[in-house]
């Protein structure tokens, strides 16, 4: 990643928001440390102060002592220098999948926002050392599974510090190769960390963290997406475009419900009511689609909020204050804020998922689509009798959509107490945040399933009404997927299709919405 054209993040400087991690994460960015003499200053401060500290026969939870329910172990001073090794070793018990590699760089990004703080004690090199991990795309093999949250992300984080010294294995250009080996090729020497120093690499939320931004982003490209859907929809079924209207919905004004209205007015480029005069409401899933999205939409900042004030936050244990030479022990690597976040979510996304599984279910159904052919099937004469159109893609969507629902209960709520009772209430936070990315990768398999049916679902409605048009960027999107996915009207496998188009939203593709 040493070549990537951007200028690196600077960590230090400035705080950062969810949009630097992410591009952190997709190998857009790289890192690099604030240059100056001012913040190379406040980093020695805390170390150095750390340092005298222990020469003056300091006692320093974590430095001095046991972790934990053992703080009242004192360690003999021969030994304070294994203490950090013997901490990232023992918790060297992840199991489940590893990370991908968007996921580590978040989560390296997000350790090394917070330690950049100047209050973890920790030196230069371990700074250094981090952000040459990023700079050089050398990723730890983190195991997704093992935290509880609090005492922050122990378990998968002793895999970056082990990393740092050399120790465990990494993904380095595709293949997985021991982390000394990678080290040693690029001329960076292992570190043999400091006191202190491995509690502040571990004892903090930056799994969590990160997770969570990659969340974020998704979720509000979701919340874009599942509105450009929603028009399609309601050209496909022949829907009224009244229900969208601006003077009703300054009546509900909930600023993403009216952002998520007008978005619908723009793609449907039309105020023209249904065909038929009698039928004056749509389904709940059509007519209400801007209360459902919007509710997410109207989430997304106070989210953000959330997030980013963990991201820019010294969250180990203890801080160090090295202006008032102060060793301050508290709890900020409990990770309530980012567990909130993460279940709301995961929630908010899920139910955007159940909007459209809905919407296709009335969209196939013959009996409720004003005039296409059931399942949306494009055959003709005598080959419609074979032809089944999207009815197995129909009923994908609705166990991907009841897979997002199930997946919906808060992890927040399953507190547990550890270690001896010392962690005896914790925040379940990295298990909300790997909750939320599963319903959001299943629901972004809903969109890419929602993506065909608009795709076929327009070409059918545009054979009996060529009236049938759409605003100009909605017109162009269709275009776009015209071109790339195939009209079914023969029977064919349809899996190829979803990968390409579940990448497409992941990457994304498409520019949604302008406001």
């Amino acid at each position: 990643m040493s070549d990537i054209p951007d200028p690196p993040l600077v960590f230090g400087a400035a705080p950062l928001c969810i949009e630097d991690v992410v591009a952190l994460a997709r190998g857009t960015r790289s890192a690099a440390l604030d240059p100056t003499p001012t913040f190379r200053t406040r980093i020695a401060k805390g170390a150095e102060f750390l340092d005298r500290l222990l020469r003056e026969d300091g006692v320093i939870y974590g430095v001095t002592t046991g972790y934990g329910d053992s703080c009242t172990v004192n360690i003999p001073p021969a030994l304070v220098a294994e203490l950090p090794q013997h901490l990232y070793t023992y918790h060297g018990c992840g199991l489940g999948r590893f990370l991908d590699p968007d996921e580590t760089r978040a989560v390296l990004a997000a350790r090394l926002a917070s330690l950049v703080r100047g209050m973890s004690g920790v030196s230069m090199a371990l700074l250094e050392g981090l952000a040459a991990l990023l700079r050089h795309d050398v990723l730890p093999l983190i195991p997704a599974e093992g935290s509880v949250g609090a005492s922050g992300d122990l378990t998968p984080l002793s895999y970056v510090a082990a990393v740092l010294c050399g120790e465990r294995d990494v993904l380095f250009r595709g293949a997985r190769r021991p982390a000394a080996e990678v080290l040693r090729e690029l001329g960076l020497v292992p570190l043999r960390l400091r006191p202190k120093e491995g509690l502040a690499i571990m004892n903090g939320t930056a799994v969590m963290t990160g997770l969570a931004c990659l969340a974020w982003v998704r979720a509000d490209y979701l919340a874009r997406l599942a509105t450009r859907l929603t028009a399609y929809n309601q050209v496909i079924a022949d829907g009224n475009a009244h229900h969208f209207d601006e003077v009703l919905f300054a009546a509900k004004p909930h600023p993403g419900q009216l952002q998520v209205a007008a978005r619908l007015r723009s793609d449907l480029a039309s105020d023209r009511p249904p065909r038929n005069e009698q039928r004056l409401q749509d389904r709940y899933s059509l007519r209400c689609a801007p209360h459902v999205i919007g509710v997410l939409q109207d989430a997304l900042p106070f989210l953000r909020g959330l997030i980013e004030t963990e991201l820019n936050s010294a969250n180990d244990n203890p801080l160090i204050d090295p202006e008032r030479e102060q060793v301050l022990h508290g709890g900020h690597f409990y990770g309530g804020h980012i567990a909130f976040a993460m279940d709301s979510l995961k929630n908010l996304v899920a139910n955007v998922a159940d909007l459209l599984d809905r919407q296709l279910a009335i969209i196939v159904d013959a009996r409720y689509n004003h005039g296409l052919p059931a399942n949306l099937s494009g055959a003709a004469g005598a080959r419609a009798a074979v032809n089944h159109g999207l009815k197995a893609l129909q009923i994908s969507v609705s166990a991907w959509t009841a897979e997002a629902l199930k997946g919906t209960l808060p992890a927040s709520v399953f507190s547990r107490s550890t270690e001896c009772h010392n962690q005896d209430k914790v925040s379940m936070g990295t298990i909300a945040a790997r909750d939320a990315l599963r319903v959001i990768e299943l629901t972004e398999q809903v969109a890419a399933a929602m993506l065909i049916a608009a795709r076929q679902g327009l070409a059918l409605r545009r054979r009996i009404d060529a009236g049938a048009r759409l605003g100009g960027e909605a017109e162009a999107m269709l275009g776009d997927l015209e071109t790339r996915i195939a009209f079914v009207d023969e029977d064919r496998a349809l899996d190829v299709d979803l990968r390409m188009l579940v990448d497409d939203i992941r990457a994304p593709r498409w520019s949604l919405y302008a406001d």
